[in-house]
C-alpha cells in the first residue's frame, strides 16, 4: 500500500506572513459584518429612566455602535426649536456620517426619552446612534 504524504514546512517568516495576511483580511470583514446596511432610519425611541431635561441642557450621543471616534452634540436651542436638522458625526474619525433629527425626534427628546437613529451609509458602513439628554 502506497501512502502519499504531503509535508509542509513553514519557517518563521512564512508563518508570520500568513498570519498577518489572514489578520488583514479578517479585520475589514469583521468591520463590515458589524455595521448595518439596512436603509431603515425609522427606529423607535426607547424610554431612558435616568434621562435629564433636554430643554435645560444639550443632547448628545450616549452610544454609537462600532464607534471609531464619532461624536454628536445637539444644542438645547435646536431641541427647543424642533425643526428637522442634519448633523454630522465625524468627531475624531477620518470620515463623517450624517444623522437627521426630525420634528418627531425632537419631540421625543423633549419628553425626556432616548432616541435611536441610524447614520448615513458612508465609507461602506453605518452606525446606530443613541441620543439622550445631558
Amino acid at each position: 500500500m502506497l501512502t502519499n504524504k504531503i509535508v509542509v514546512k513553514l519557517n518563521r517568516k512564512t508563518f508570520i506572513q500568513k498570519t498577518v495576511g489572514a489578520a488583514i483580511l479578517t479585520v475589514p470583514f469583521y468591520s463590515l459584518m458589524s455595521c448595518s446596511n439596512d436603509d431603515n432610519t425609522d427606529v423607535p425611541s426607547i424610554d431612558h429612566p435616568d434621562a435629564f431635561d433636554c430643554l435645560a441642557n444639550v443632547a448628545s450621543a450616549a452610544a454609537i455602535s462600532s464607534n471609531h471616534g464619532h461624536t454628536l452634540s445637539v444644542s438645547k436651542t435646536d431641541i427647543d426649536v424642533g425643526t428637522e436638522k442634519s448633523y454630522t458625526i465625524q468627531g475624531s474619525s477620518d470620515h463623517s456620517h450624517t444623522i437627521v433629527l426630525t420634528v418627531a425626534s425632537f419631540n421625543t427628546l423633549k419628553s425626556a426619552k432616548t432616541l435611536r437613529i441610524e447614520s448615513s451609509l458612508d465609507n461602506s458602513h453605518r452606525h446606530d446612534v443613541t441620543v439622550t439628554c445631558a
